[in-house]
């Protein structure tokens, strides 16, 4: 078997290891979890990290399994959270879970025959039937208060950094993980938990939690959380969350995210998020630097990524669609073949114009079209003058003839105009 530890440590996703968990994984196979909250129906690059440890778990012959918080998820992790989050209802969380299954199935295999093939559980399975009074008398007084406000995402709230303090139910959380430890460790013989650096107290609490009800020992590793070179929060853009989904996240922003990280941050994320080999990736890395405007780094880790969560067949849309949209060699033909949803993704913040489709048949000017149908141009003679230095494209063809006529055969999808005034300056005169 591969050497998990070794392999995530060249990749830089090892945070914090208990000891003797390097000596497990060379022992023997070993079983491990990760955990993910379901608050909402798709998850986001925030979790891939995580993902990826399992999926380079398995791909070095450990069993990994997915745990879905259907029940904790009803209570929230206070772990990094200033306030409590709102509660679902149960309808909700099994929507989700359904969801998050069937992201996780592109990266890990759960269906073959493999002794070591993944598997996903569902923490509501069985906590959904464990009371109260049995969850304080046989699991709770294993655990004192003193140890459980000793960790930091406790500390932290209790201290004046949240606005409304730290409810029993938050409080309750790491048992509860505890707990989810616990089971799998009886009924599954997983002796193993991994999970984001800000999991280190809950993670803890569970081995803590086994070895006194038990006497057996349990073992824990956790990742660094991702950020950005410049210190933010890996994954955040102005939209917010880049989701998995692609109803929430298109495969070309998706795409474009990646393509468009900084050097420094794509010298990291090729290790973190790929499955390139060391070999491979130092060979890239130093090939980039050789020529860094080629920015190969980039272009690596974006379609590996893209073809990884989605498909080989969206990532090939996403690139040709930016290298149409974008690249200087593309031509009105090669603008059509794209569909209408990318193109709107591609240009959602770009002005845009409506007009009625009436005035096509009205045989108006260029220079009047863009003037007075569409105000691209403040006077038909900055746009006669404009059009004549070469410096207008209407779908990506140059027009240097101010009198040329707009009509039905210019729509793209039978609805769209892409003009280009000089480099950057993009349009979409839409017609209604």
């Amino acid at each position: 078997m591969t050497d998990f530890v070794e392999e995530l440590t060249w990749r830089g996703m090892v945070h914090q290891m208990m000891p003797g968990t390097d000596e497990l994984l060379k022992k023997e196979q070993v079983t491990a979890y990760v955990g993910f909250d379901p608050t909402a129906d798709s998850l986001h690059i925030g979790h891939l990290c995580s993902i990826m440890i399992l999926r380079h778990f398995q791909r070095c012959g450990h069993k990994p399994m997915a745990l879905i918080g259907g029940a904790t998820g009803m209570i929230g992790d206070p772990s990094g959270k200033s306030q409590e989050r709102n509660l679902l209802n149960e309808d909700t969380l099994r929507h989700n879970v359904e969801c998050i299954k069937k992201q996780l199935a592109k990266f890990l295999d759960f269906d073959s025959d493999a002794p070591n093939k993944a598997e996903l559980v569902n923490n509501y399975d069985w906590l959904k039937n464990l009371t109260f009074l049995e969850f304080s008398r046989d699991i709770g007084k294993h655990i004192t208060v003193n140890y459980m406000m000793a960790k930091d995402s406790v500390k932290k709230r209790l201290n004046g950094e949240a606005r409304d303090g730290l409810s029993f139910t938050e409080f309750t959380y790491q048992l509860l993980q505890g707990y989810d430890f616990l089971y799998l460790n009886e009924h599954k013989n997983c002796k193993l938990q991994m999970g984001g650096a800000d999991q280190w107290g809950n993670i803890t609490t569970g081995a803590e939690l086994i070895r006194r009800i038990n006497g057996t020992e349990c073992f824990a590793l956790t990742c660094p959380l991702i950020t950005k070179s410049d210190g933010t929060k890996f994954g955040k853009t102005e939209g917010g969350n880049v989701w998995l989904n692609s109803d929430y996240t298109s495969p070309y922003k998706f795409y474009q995210f990646w393509l468009n990280v900084t050097d420094e941050d794509a010298r990291r994320y090729i290790k973190i998020f790929t499955n390139i080999t060391r070999e491979e990736c130092e060979d890239l890395i130093s090939r980039h630097e050789a020529e860094p405007h080629l920015r190969l780094l980039q272009k690596r880790l974006a379609k590996d990524v893209t073809c990884m969560v989605h498909s080989e067949e969206d990532y090939e849309a996403a690139a040709s669609a930016s290298e149409i949209l974008f690249g200087n060699s593309s031509s009105s033909d090669q603008l059509r073949s794209i569909d209408e949803s990318t193109l709107l993704t591609v240009f959602e913040g770009v002005p845009q114009y409506r007009f009625d489709r009436k005035r096509l048949s009205e045989q108006i000017k260029a220079s009047d079209f863009l003037t007075e149908v569409c105000p691209v141009f403040f006077s038909k003679s900055e746009a006669r003058k404009m059009m004549q230095g070469g410096g207008v494209s209407i779908n990506k063809e140059k027009t240097y003839d101010h009198s040329r006529i707009f009509t039905e055969s210019d729509l793209i999808d039978g609805r769209y105009i892409l003009l280009q005034r000089g480099k950057k300056n993009y349009y979409l005169l839409i017609a209604e």
